[in-house]
C-alpha cells in the first residue's frame, strides 16, 4: 500500500467516523463545540501516531497470543501520558473535556488501527496511517462540532483560549449577533442529526464523482439551409 493510499484511505475512504462509525460516544458528546472537537481530536491523533508506531515496532517480538493485552497497554500508557500533559497545561479544557480524554483507551478507532494495520506494516506507513486516521477523524469531529456550535450557540471557537492562550482570544467568532440559541444543535438528538448530514453528504460527494457522464448521442451538423440534428448510434 503506497502512502497516498494511506491518506486517501484515513481521510476519506475508510473515514472513522463517517464510514466506520468507531468512535461515536465521544464524537457526539463532545462536538458541542469547535473548541471541543479540536482538543479531542489532537488527543486522540497523538495517541493513535504513538500507539501505531510503537506497535508497529514490536510487532515481531510480541506473541500473538498476548497480542490484544499488550496493545491496550501500549494505548493505555499513552493515554496516561496525554492526560497528564493536558492536566499540566490545558487544565480547564482538561475538565471540559473530562473522562473522555482517559476512554479513548476504549476507544475503537485506536485499537482497530494497531490490530487492522500497525502491527502488519513497517513502521513509516504505521505513522502515516494514524496521522491520517486522526486527522480524517478530527477534521469530521470539527465539521460536525462547527455545525452544532453555530446552530446551538451562534458562535465559532468559543473558548478558544483554554486551549492557545489569552492571545488566541481574536479568533473566536460571532455569526449571529443577539442570538437566542437553537437548544436541539447542543442536545443529543442534535449530534444524530448532524452526523447523519454529514454522512449523507459524503454519500452524495461520492455519487456524484463516481457518476458516468452521459455519452453523446447527438451530433449537430450543418448544411446550406441551416442545422439538423441527426442521431448518432
Amino acid at each position: 500500500m503506497t502512502y497516498r493510499q494511506i491518506a486517501y484511505n484515513g481521510l476519506w475512504q475508510n473515514n472513522t467516523s463517517l464510514v466506520q462509525l468507531l468512535g461515536l460516544c465521544p464524537t457526539l458528546a463532545i462536538s458541542t463545540t469547535l473548541t471541543n472537537g479540536v482538543g479531542l481530536g489532537i488527543a486522540t491523533t497523538l495517541v493513535l501516531i504513538a500507539s501505531n508506531v510503537t506497535i508497529a515496532f514490536i510487532r515481531n517480538i510480541v506473541p500473538s497470543e498476548v497480542r490484544l493485552p499488550i496493545f491496550v497497554l501500549v494505548i493505555a500508557a499513552f493515554v496516561t501520558a496525554i492526560e497528564m500533559l493536558m492536566k499540566a497545561f490545558y487544565y480547564d479544557l482538561y475538565l471540559i473535556l473530562g473522562i473522555y480524554i482517559p476512554l479513548i483507551v476504549t476507544n475503537c478507532i485506536i485499537i482497530g488501527r494497531a490490530e487492522a494495520f500497525a502491527c502488519k506494516h513497517k513502521i513509516s506507513q504505521a505513522l502515516v496511517d494514524g496521522l491520517m486516521m486522526g486527522l480524517g477523524f478530527t477534521l469530521a469531529l470539527m465539521l460536525l462540532s462547527g455545525i452544532r456550535e453555530v446552530l446551538g450557540y451562534g458562535t465559532l471557537f468559543a473558548q478558544i483560549e483554554l486551549m492557545f492562550g489569552p492571545a488566541s482570544q481574536w479568533l473566536t467568532v460571532t455569526v449571529f449577533d443577539h442570538y437566542h440559541g437553537f437548544l436541539i444543535a447542543i442536545l443529543p438528538p442534535g449530534a444524530f442529526f448532524g452526523l447523519g448530514l454529514l454522512i449523507a453528504l459524503k454519500k452524495a460527494i461520492e455519487l456524484r464523482v463516481s457518476s458516468p457522464k452521459l455519452p453523446k448521442t447527438l451530433e449537430v451538423a450543418e448544411n446550406g439551409s441551416g442545422s439538423c440534428v441527426n442521431p448518432k448510434y
